[in-house]
């Protein structure tokens, strides 16, 4: 086999096991159970929430999110796997559901959530949303 096949078979193996570690992170998450997913973080990660709000935990975002929904879920549509140089950038794309405090559901909630994965573990996330401006425009504000 040529050895731009082993670095590209290397590449594919390496970028659906780094998707995988991002997927099961996202599941332990929903459950949700920060500690456990945090195993699949390299601690003192940085977690860029939406609006800004960094952490260094995944109870974090946990923590904010049982202030803005009552439960809310992501609907995982498809993951974007980048190989670089040392690392992997991982997109996570899709939509939240859920229910907001006050008991009304809702569906359909763009996310997406960009990972960096080094030697097996998630070294930065940022996460993006649209539940800000469905909040405002749920209150008569154009968002």
């Amino acid at each position: 086999m040529p050895a731009t096949a082993n670095i590209q078979n290397k590449a594919q193996s390496q970028t659906i096991s780094d998707a995988e570690i991002v997927r099961t992170y996202l599941e332990l998450s929903m459950v949700p159970d920060p500690d456990a997913a945090s195993a699949y973080m390299k601690p003192g990660t940085i977690i860029t929430f939406t609006g800004g709000r960094e952490f260094d935990h995944p109870r974090g975002p946990t923590g904010f999110n049982a202030g803005r929904y009552r439960w809310v879920k992501k609907k995982m549509d498809r993951f974007d796997v980048c190989p670089g140089e040392g690392e992997t950038v991982v997109y996570s794309v899709g939509t939240l559901y859920g229910e907001w405090p006050d008991g009304t559901p809702f569906e359909g909630n763009r996310y997406v959530d960009r990972f960096v994965v080094k030697g097996g573990q998630i070294v930065k996330m940022d996460v993006w949303n649209d539940s800000a401006e469905r909040i405002l425009t749920s209150r008569g504000i154009e968002a």
